[in-house]
C-alpha cells in the first residue's frame, strides 16, 4: 500500500484540475513523480520545442478541454469547473472530518496505515479552500505526534507524507506543526536514520516547513540535521536538502549561529559535487553565512580554514566545469571581498594561491568582451567587474582597515616581494587597458585607486619596470584629459607618489609625455588656451557641476572603494573634495618636484619637440610663401623633400610621444599642405574649385609615394604604418567621447503621442509645444502636456506639428481640443486592440503601463531605425524651427539625443529620472529660406572636367562633418581628419599612384609604358580600426537605448557617417543592423559559461516574424520573384520550402539562395561582362541547361548602348533580372543569410554609391584596363608635348604604342569585346588614329563604367531600396560588403575545425571516426570543401565570421546504423548544422562513402 503513493507531489492549479476518479489520479500521480524531477523538465522542454517548431506559420494551438478563451462555450467551461470544485471541496472536507474521528480512536497499526493511506490521497489533490485552520490543526496534533512517539517506519513514513502534502496543500499549516513540536521531531528522526525513506520524507516535509519558519528549523538544529548524512541521498534528495538550508539562510541572525559555523566543513565539501543547481545553493548558503560573519575576524578565519577560498577560486576560475549563473558568480567574488577584508588568514591564502592570475583573465574577458548581445549579461558583467576592483582594492593594505590588520598585511607583503611583483605583473597592465579603454567613471575611479595604492606599496626596484612597461607618463597623460575631480585627484596621486619614489627616472618622462604640462594647465588654465598646448584647456570646470556628476547609484566616488563600504546600503556622504583640493594638490606637485627651468614654457620643451616644432614652422611656412606668390607647383619639390625628412624624424629617430606628436603642430601642418591650405575654410567661400583639386592632386601623388614606398622589405615597414600608429595612439589618449546608460529604464510598452501615435518599449519624454513669440501665422497648439517618442527625429516632430500649426486661425480655437480628442481616440484603439478597458486609462495613461502589442511595437522599431537617417532627405527644407531653451536643434538629431547634448555641454549628471520626469518646452516657429551651401554647388561642368578623377573623392575630404562636438581646432579633431585622409589614399591608392606614374611618363621622367605598372601594397583595414572607440561603441550598443541609433548619444553616428574605418568590422555590423532593422531586446540570461560564445550571425534576425514561401526548383527564378514580390516590402524572416519536399528551415532557406546565385550566373541573361551570346539581336534567351559564367576577377554589368539595335523587350528583361538581384541580395543582408555570387570589386564601389574610374577597370578585365591607362598616358605626353613645344614632328615621334604606331593597331569605335557595340554613330570616327585616341578612351570609359550600366545598376539600386535603404551600406567597405554578402572562406587547420564543432552521442574529438573525417575535409580541394558545406548547412560558403559564426554549432554525432555499418551512408540535418557519422571501419570507407554523399546528397530535403 505504501509503495503506492508518491514520494512527491507537484502543486496543481485549479485550471490544471481536470475531474476525475480517485483511483485514476492517483495513478496519474505516481507516474509523474516516480520518475527523476530532470527528466521531466528536459521532456516538457524538448516537446515544447517540438511543437513550436514543427508548427507552420500562422498556426495556433488547439484549444484544450478546459481553459480556452477562444472557444465560444469557454464561460459554460469554467463555470463547470468551478462548480465541480466546490463539489469536491465539499467531499474532501467530509473525508477530513471522517479521518480525523477514527485516527483519534483507533490504535490498531492496519487500521492507522489504511487512514493515513486515505489521508494521503485526500491531501494530494484537495484545494486550499477544502481544509480549514481547526482541521489543519488537528491534523497537525495527531500527525506530528505520530512522528515523535510510533515505531512502526510505515506509519511515520505516512504520517511524513502526509504532513508534507499539508504543507503543500495548506501553506499556514507549517505554523501549525511548528507550534506542536514538529521540527525538533524531523531533525530527531535525521539524527538517527534507520530507514531510508523515512529521512527522504523527512527532508522533504523539512523543506515545505523551511520556507515559511526558517528561524524555526534554525533554532531546532534543522541545519546539521539535513547536512549529517547527506551523502547518502540521491542528487534530487540532495537538493531538497540543500534548499532547506538556504531557506534557512535567508533569515539569519545579526551574528553568525554556531550551527551554521559547524556546517561550513560539509559546505565545503559539497562544492565538488558534479550537479550543478547543488553548487548553487551551496554557494548561496556560504554568502549568506560570509554576509553574517563579516564583522567577526574569528569566524572569518575559521572559514578559510575549511578550504573555503580554495573551493571558490575553483569556481570563479574560467576553466572551471560548474556552469554558475551570473548572480552566484558575482556573490562569490563578494565572499572574497569580505574574506579578505576581515581575514589576514584569507588575506595571506590569496596570495598564496595566485588569485591575481585568476583575476586577470576575468578582467581579460571585460576587456574583449565585443560578442555579448544580452543586456542581462552585460549588467551582470559589468557588477562582476566591480567586485573584481573590490578584491584588489582589498588586498592591497588601506588605512581605513583596523590597525592591527593592516600592519600584518603590510608585513606580509613586506616580506613576500614577490608576491607583490606578481600581482603587479598580472593587474597593472590590464587595469591601465580598461581605463584607456573608455571604462566608466565608477571603473575608472576603481582602477587608479588601485594603481595609487599598489605604486605606494611596491618597492622602487620592482616599480621602476612594471611602471615603464605600463608606459605610466602616456596613462596619466590621458586619464588628465578626463573631467571628473575624483580622477583627476587620483592621477594626481599617482603623479605624486612615482616623483617622491623615482623621480629621477620619471622626472624626464612626464615631461616629455606632457604629465607636466597638464599639472600646469590645472593650475593656470588660461596660459594654455593661445599657447602650446590646447589639450588640457578644458580640462577646468567648475567644481559644483563636476560634483554633480560623480555619484552613481547615491553614493560619492570618495566612498566607491573604501573598506568596510560593501553592503547594499550605499553611503549618502558629502563628497571629501575641497572646491580647492584638485588646484592645492596640481600647485603642491609643480612647486615641489618640478624645477623652475620647467616652468617656463618655451625652456620646458624637450630637445624631440623643438625639432619637431622647427619641422612644422618650416613645412607651414614653405606653404605660406608658395600661396602667397600663387605658384604652387614651384615648389613641389621642396615640400617633398622636407616632408621625407619628416617622416625620417618620425619613423627612425628617437620615439617620440604622443604630447610631442600632437604639440608639435605636424598633424595641422600634414593636412593644411594636402588641402593647400583649404582646411577648416568656411563652406561658401568662393574659390577656383579644379585649381585647387589639381593642387590637392599632385600633393596626394608625392604624400601617397612618400607613404607607400619603403627599402625595407615591401608592406612591413612602410611609413604610412609609422604614422598611422602615431594618429591612432594620440586619438585614443586624447578622445573622450562619452558612453552614456539607458539610466535604467525597464522595456515595457508605453504610449506616445507624437510622432504617431504608438506604444514603444521605452519611456516617453513630456513635451509641452508653445508658439514662438511674434508668429502669428502659426496657430496656438499650447495646451496639454503630450509625450513624445524619445527616440524619433525632431524632422519627425515637425512633420507632427506642422499640420496642426499650420491651419488657418478660425480653427485656432478648437486645435488644443481636438489634439486631445485624437490622442484619447489613439490610445482608446491601441487599448481595444490589446484588450484593455479603455475606461480605466485616465488623462495620464500615455506614460503607464500597456499590455504588450507586438505589432506596434514592431512597427515602432521599425520607424525609429530608419528615423534619424531617412528624415534628413537631401532637397527637403524645414518648415518649422524648433527651440529648447531659447537654442535651435539640429532637425536631424532625436529629441533623447537633444537632451543629452545639453547635459554633455552643460557637464550634468545624466539622471535617468530627471530624463523621463521633467516637463520640456519646445517652441516652434516658422522657418525661413534655407541655403544650400554643399561643395557641390561651385562645381560647374568645366570645373568637374578639369578636376580629372578626384573631384567626388577630394570634396568629401573637404566637406566632412566630424563630430559636432569637437572643437574644430581641438587636436582631436586634428587627428581625425588625417585619419580620414590617409583612409582614403589607402583605398585608392592604385589610383593615385598609377595617376602620377601616368603624369611622370607623359613629363618623360619614365621612358616607357612597361614601367607605368606597378604593385602598390597597401595597409589592411584593420590597422585603421581605433579599439578604444570600437570598445566604447560595443558599450553603447550593448545598452538598452540602443533600440534605435536614435537612443545613442550622437557622437556615434556622427563618426560612423564621417569615420567608419575606426570601428572593427563586427561593431559596424552590429551597428548596421540597429539602423536598419533596430534592435529588439529580448530578455534572455545564460551562465557565465555562456560568455565567450558566438552571438549568432545567422539568427541576427530573429526578433523578426517568419513567413515561409514554397519554390519550385525547376523554376527558381521565377519563385524567386514572386517570393520578392510579396516580401520584399515586409520586415519579415523568411524560410523556404521546396515543392513535393519535407524539408524546411534554415537549411533549404541557405540553399534557396545558393540557387538562386547561380542562376543569376548563367549565360544568356544578358546581366554580365563575358555573356556574349545576348549581344546577338534575335537570338532567344534559353537559360535551361547553360553554365555559369566564369569570372575570376569577379562578375560586373554587361553595357547596354543605345548604339545597339537590341529590342527594348530584351533589355527590360534584363532590367527586371537586376531588380530581382537587388532585392534578394537586400533580403539575404536583412536575414542574415550567405549568397554564393562573386561580384568584382568595382560593382560593389557602385552599390555603395562609391565613385569609379578609368583605373577601376583594371580590378574587372586587367587587360582592357592597361591598355585603357597606357593609351592614357600617351594621350598625355602627346598634350604636353604640344603645349610646350609647337614642332608636330617630335610629338608624333613619340606617339607610339609599344613601338607601333596608333594606326597600325586597326583598333575601330567597337566597344572592347562586344562588335555589335558601337561607341558613336559619327562616320568620321570609324578607326581610332592619334587625334581621335582620347575621344576613343573616353568613350571606351564612358561605356564601361557609365552610359552602359548606369541603368543597370539604378534597377539593382532600386530593387535593393525596397527591402531597406541602400545608402546604409557605406559603413562598409567593398571588401567588408562582400563579407556580409558572401561570407568567407574560414581556415581549415585542424586547431580551428576542433575549436569550433561539436562532438556528441557518442562521438569525442578523440574518437577514430571524427580524427579520420577531420583529416579528411582538411585534404579536401576548394570544391569539395563547398560541398561539404553545402551538405552540411545547406550554403557552400561560411557566414562572415567563419566556423565561429555557425549558428547552431556544426555538430557531428555518431550514426547508429544497421550491422553492415560500411554500406551506410551520412546524413545531415542543415536547419541544425547537424552531421550524423557512421562509425567506418576504416579512412578510405569514411573518405569514399563522405565524398558521395556530398556530390549526390545535393538537391532534395528528405527526412533522414
Amino acid at each position: 500500500m505504501v509503495d503506492r503513493l508518491p514520494a512527491d507531489k507537484r502543486t496543481c492549479s485549479s485550471l490544471e484540475f481536470r475531474p476525475s476518479s480517485s483511483n485514476s489520479s492517483v495513478q496519474m500521480h505516481v507516474t509523474s513523480t516516480n520518475s527523476s524531477p530532470g527528466i521531466h523538465e528536459n521532456d516538457m522542454d524538448t516537446s515544447s520545442s517540438a511543437s513550436a517548431s514543427s508548427r507552420s506559420e500562422g498556426e495556433h494551438d488547439k484549444d484544450s478541454a478546459y481553459g480556452s478563451c477562444d472557444s465560444d462555450d469557454a464561460e459554460q467551461k469554467h463555470s463547470d469547473l468551478r462548480n465541480c470544485q466546490r463539489q469536491r471541496s465539499s467531499s474532501d472536507h467530509e473525508r477530513f472530518k471522517r479521518i480525523l474521528s477514527s485516527l483519534g480512536e483507533e490504535s490498531d497499526t492496519s487500521a492507522q496505515i489504511l487512514l493515513l493511506t486515505d489521508l494521503c490521497e485526500v491531501l494530494s489533490f484537495c484545494m486550499e479552500s477544502s481544509l480549514s485552520s481547526t482541521t489543519s490543526d488537528s491534523l497537525s496534533i495527531i500527525l506530528v505526534n505520530l512522528v515523535k512517539l510510533d515505531s512502526n517506519s510505515e506509519i511515520v513514513l505516512l504520517a511524513l507524507r502526509a504532513l508534507t502534502y499539508l504543507c503543500d496543500a495548506y501553506p499556514r499549516a507549517s505554523s501549525f506543526i511548528v507550534r506542536h513540536g514538529g521540527v525538533p521531531a524531523l531533525c530527531q528522526r535525521l539524527g538517527v536514520i534507520v530507514y531510508l525513506d523515512v529521512a527522504e520524507q523527512c527532508l522533504q516535509a523539512l523543506e515545505r516547513i523551511s520556507q515559511e519558519h526558517p528561524v524555526a528549523c534554525l533554532e531546532s538544529g534543522a541545519v546539521m540535521a539535513v547536512l549529517t548524512f547527506i551523502d547518502f541521498f540521491s542528487s534530487s534528495i540532495q537538493r531538497t536538502a540543500l534548499r532547506t538550508v538556504v531557506n534557512i539562510c535567508k533569515k539569519l541572525p545579526s551574528e553568525c549561529p554556531q550551527t551554521l559555523i559547524e556546517a561550513v566543513p560539509i559546505l565545503c565539501n559539497l562544492f565538488q559535487h558534479d550537479d550543478g543547481e547543488l553548487v548553487e545553493n551551496v554557494a548561496r548558503c556560504m554568502i549568506k553565512i560570509a554576509e553574517c560573519a563579516h564583522q567577526s575576524c574569528e569566524i572569518l578565519d575559521g572559514l578559510c580554514q575549511h578550504g573555503l577560498i580554495q573551493q571558490v577560486i575553483r569556481l570563479i576560475n574560467l576553466n572551471s566545469r560548474t556552469s554558475l549563473s551570473q548572480t552566484i558568480y558575482n556573490d562569490l567574488l563578494g565572499i572574497l571581498v569580505k574574506l579578505s577584508s576581515g581575514s589576514i588568514v584569507a588575506f595571506k591564502t590569496l596570495y598564496e594561491l595566485d588569485i591575481s592570475n585568476t583575476l586577470k583573465e576575468i578582467l581579460s574577458v571585460y576587456n574583449l568582451s565585443h560578442g555579448m548581445s544580452s543586456c542581462a549579461v552585460v549588467d551582470g558583467q559589468r557588477n562582476q567587474v566591480c567586485e573584481v576592483l573590490k578584491l584588489l582594492n582589498e588586498l592591497l593594505p588601506t588605512e581605513d582597515a583596523k590597525a592591527e590588520q593592516l600592519s600584518e598585511k603590510v608585513s606580509f607583503l613586506a616580506s613576500n616581494p614577490k608576491q607583490l611583483q606578481k600581482f603587479g605583473l598580472d593587474i597593472l597592465p590590464l587595469l591601465v587597458q580598461v581605463v584607456s579603454s573608455g571604462a566608466k567613471l565608477y571603473v575608472c575611479c576603481g582602477c587608479l585607486t588601485i594603481i595609487y595604492k599598489f605604486i605606494c606599496l611596491g618597492e622602487s626596484d620592482m616599480l621602476v619596470e612594471l611602471l615603464q612597461n605600463a608606459n605610466i607618463s602616456s596613462f596619466l597623460v590621458g586619464v588628465f584629459t578626463r573631467k571628473d575631480h575624483h580622477v583627476l585627484m587620483l592621477a594626481l596621486k599617482i603623479t605624486e607618489i612615482i616623483l617622491q619614489k623615482l623621480s629621477s627616472i620619471f622626472l624626464k618622462s612626464f615631461v616629455k609625455e606632457g604629465v607636466y604640462f597638464a599639472i600646469d594647465a590645472l593650475i593656470t588654465p588660461e596660459k594654455y588656451k593661445q599657447l602650446i598646448f590646447p589639450v588640457f584647456a578644458s580640462v577646468h570646470p567648475s567644481f559644483g557641476s563636476c560634483q554633480k556628476s560623480t555619484r552613481e547609484n547615491g553614493r560619492c566616488l570618495c566612498y566607491a572603494f573604501s573598506s568596510g563600504c560593501f553592503s547594499s546600503v550605499a553611503e549618502t556622504g558629502s563628497c571629501k573634495l575641497d572646491d580647492d583640493s584638485v588646484y592645492s594638490l596640481a600647485n603642491h606637485i609643480r612647486n615641489n618636484y618640478f624645477t623652475d627651468e620647467l616652468c617656463d614654457t618655451d625652456k620646458g620643451v624637450s630637445d624631440i619637440l623643438q625639432n619637431l616644432l622647427t619641422f612644422s614652422g618650416a613645412l607651414d611656412d614653405l606653404l605660406n610663401l608658395s600661396l602667397i606668390k600663387d605658384t604652387p607647383g614651384q615648389d613641389e619639390e621642396k615640400f617633398y623633400a622636407l616632408l621625407a625628412e619628416i617622416m625620417s624624424k618620425l619613423k627612425c629617430g628617437e620615439p617620440i610621444s604622443t604630447f610631442e606628436f600632437i604639440e608639435s603642430g605636424i598633424v595641422k601642418s600634414f593636412i593644411n599642405y594636402l588641402t593647400n591650405g583649404q582646411y577648416l575654410r568656411k563652406k561658401g567661400e568662393p574659390q577656383t574649385i579644379s585649381r585647387q583639386f589639381s593642387i590637392m592632386e599632385r600633393r596626394f601623388e608625392a604624400f601617397a609615394r612618400l607613404l607607400f614606398s619603403s627599402s625595407d622589405h615591401p608592406s612591413v615597414n612602410l611609413p604610412v604604418r609609422v604614422l598611422l600608429r602615431k594618429l591612432q595612439i594620440s586619438l585614443s589618449s586624447l578622445e573622450n567621447f562619452p558612453v552614456i546608460s539607458s539610466q535604467g529604464f525597464k522595456h515595457r510598452n508605453y504610449f506616445a503621442t507624437v510622432p504617431n501615435g504608438r506604444c514603444i518599449p521605452h519611456p516617453c519624454v513630456k513635451v509641452r509645444f508653445v508658439r514662438g513669440d511674434g508668429e502669428t501665422d502659426l496657430c496656438d497648439i499650447t495646451g496639454d502636456i503630450l509625450t513624445v517618442d524619445p527616440f524619433s527625429s525632431l524632422n519627425a516632430i515637425e512633420g507632427f506639428l506642422w499640420p496642426k500649426v499650420s491651419r488657418k486661425k478660425a480653427e485656432q480655437s478648437s486645435e488644443a481640443d481636438s489634439l486631445r480628442e485624437h490622442q484619447v481616440k489613439l490610445l482608446s484603439n491601441v487599448c481595444s486592440y490589446s484588450g484593455v478597458n479603455p475606461e480605466l486609462v485616465g488623462s495620464n495613461s500615455k506614460s503607464s503601463d500597456l499590455p504588450e502589442i507586438e505589432a506596434s511595437v514592431e512597427v515602432s522599431t521599425d520607424e525609429k531605425s530608419l528615423g534619424s537617417a531617412s528624415s534628413s532627405k537631401k532637397g527637403t527644407k524645414p518648415k518649422l524651427l524648433l527651440y529648447l531653451e531659447g537654442k535651435q536643434l539640429e532637425p536631424t538629431l532625436t529629441l533623447y539625443q537633444t537632451i543629452l547634448q545639453r547635459h554633455i555641454k552643460e557637464n550634468e549628471a545624466i539622471s535617468g529620472t530627471k530624463v523621463w520626469s521633467q516637463v520640456y518646452t519646445i517652441m516652434y516657429k516658422r522657418a525661413g529660406e534655407v541655403e544650400d551651401n554643399s561643395c557641390n554647388q561651385f562645381f560647374s561642368g568645366s570645373d568637374k572636367g578639369a578636376t580629372l578623377h578626384f573631384s567626388s573623392f577630394f570634396c568629401g575630404i573637404l566637406d566632412c562633418d566630424l563630430p559636432s562636438d569637437l572643437a574644430k581646432e581641438s587636436p582631436v579633431y586634428d587627428v581625425l581628419f588625417l585619419l580620414r585622409i590617409i583612409e582614403g589614399m589607402n583605398r585608392m591608392a592604385f589610383h593615385i599612384m598609377s595617376h602620377e606614374r601616368i603624369r611622370a611618363f607623359s613629363e618623360g621622367r619614365i621612358s616607357t609604358l612597361d614601367n607605368i605598372k606597378l604593385s602598390v601594397p597597401s595597409v589592411s583595414q584593420n590597422e585603421f580600426v581605433n579599439s578604444k572607440l570600437t570598445e566604447k561603441l560595443e558599450q553603447q550598443m550593448r545598452d538598452f537605448s540602443a533600440v534605435s541609433i536614435g537612443g545613442m548619444p550622437l557622437w556615434c553616428k556622427e563618426l560612423m557617417d564621417s569615420c567608419p574605418f575606426l570601428f572593427s568590422f563586427e561593431a559596424r555590423r552590429k551597428y548596421f543592423r540597429i539602423v536598419v532593422f533596430g534592435m529588439p531586446q529580448q530578455p534572455y540570461v545564460r551562465s557565465y559559461s555562456d560568455l565567450g560564445t558566438s552571438n549568432g550571425v545567422r539568427s541576427s534576425s530573429g526578433g523578426l516574424p517568419r513567413k515561409k514561401a514554397l519554390v519550385l526548383r525547376d523554376k527558381i527564378l521565377l519563385s524567386a520573384a514572386k517570393m520578392m514580390d510579396q516580401y520584399a516590402h515586409q520586415k519579415v524572416l523568411l524560410e523556404v520550402e521546396y515543392d513535393e519536399e519535407v524539408g524546411t528551415g534554415l537549411g533549404p532557406t541557405l540553399e534557396f539562395y545558393t540557387l538562386v546565385s547561380q542562376e543569376f550566373q548563367k549565360y544568356g541573361l544578358g546581366m554580365w561582362r563575358g555573356d556574349h551570346d545576348a549581344f546577338i539581336p534575335g537570338k532567344s534567351l534559353n537559360i535551361e541547361g547553360r553554365e555559369t559564367i566564369e569570372s575570376p576577377f569577379g562578375l560586373f554589368p554587361r553595357p547596354w548602348l543605345s548604339t545597339v539595335d537590341i529590342g527594348e523587350l530584351q533589355f527590360s528583361e534584363v532590367i527586371k533580372r537586376f531588380t530581382l538581384m537587388g532585392q534578394i541580395v537586400a533580403k539575404a543582408i536583412q536575414d542574415g543569410r550567405v549568397m554564393d555570387i562573386y561580384f568584382s570589386k568595382a560593382f560593389y564601389k557602385l552599390i555603395l554609391g562609391q565613385e569609379v574610374s578609368i583605373y577601376d577597370i583594371q580590378s574587372f578585365d586587367p587587360e582592357l584596363g592597361t591598355v585603357l591607362l597606357e593609351f592614357q598616358a600617351l594621350v598625355n605626353r602627346s598634350k604636353l608635348l604640344e603645349s610646350v613645344c609647337e614642332e608636330n614632328s617630335s610629338s608624333k615621334l613619340e606617339f607610339c604604342y609599344h613601338d607601333t604606331n596608333i594606326e597600325d593597331l586597326c583598333l575601330d569605335f567597337t566597344l572592347p569585346g562586344y562588335p555589335d557595340c558601337r561607341l558613336t554613330s559619327s562616320q568620321d570616327n570609324s578607326m581610332v588614329n592619334t587625334k581621335n585616341l582620347e575621344d576613343y578612351v573616353s568613350l571606351v570609359a564612358d561605356a564601361t563604367l557609365y552610359s552602359g550600366i548606369s541603368t543597370q545598376i539604378e534597377a539593382f539600386k532600386s530593387g535593393f531600396n525596397q527591402v531597406f535603404p541602400i545608402e546604409h551600406l557605406q559603413v562598409f567597405t567593398a571588401e567588408e560588403l562582400e563579407r556580409l554578402i558572401c561570407g568567407e572562406q574560414d581556415s581549415w587547420a585542424l586547431s580551428d575545425l576542433l575549436d569550433n564543432i561539436k562532438f556528441d552521442h557518442g562521438y569525442t574529438a578523440s574518437s577514430p571516426s571524427i580524427i579520420n573525417l577531420l583529416e579528411i575535409i582538411q585534404d579536401f580541394d576548394n570544391e569539395q570543401q563547398r560541398a561539404f558545406l553545402q551538405f552540411v548547412t545547406g550554403a557552400p560558403r561560411l557566414p562572415s565570421g567563419g566556423f565561429t559564426s555557425l549558428n547552431p554549432k556544426l555538430t557531428i554525432v555518431r550514426k547508429h546504423s544497421s550491422n553492415m555499418v560500411d554500406s551506410d551512408l551520412p546524413s545531415v540535418m542543415t536547419c541544425a548544422n547537424y552531421l550524423k557519422l557512421p562509425p567506418y571501419s576504416s579512412k578510405e570507407i569514411t573518405k569514399e562513402k563522405l565524398l558521395y554523399a556530398i556530390t549526390e546528397g545535393q538537391g532534395s530535403f528528405h527526412l533522414s
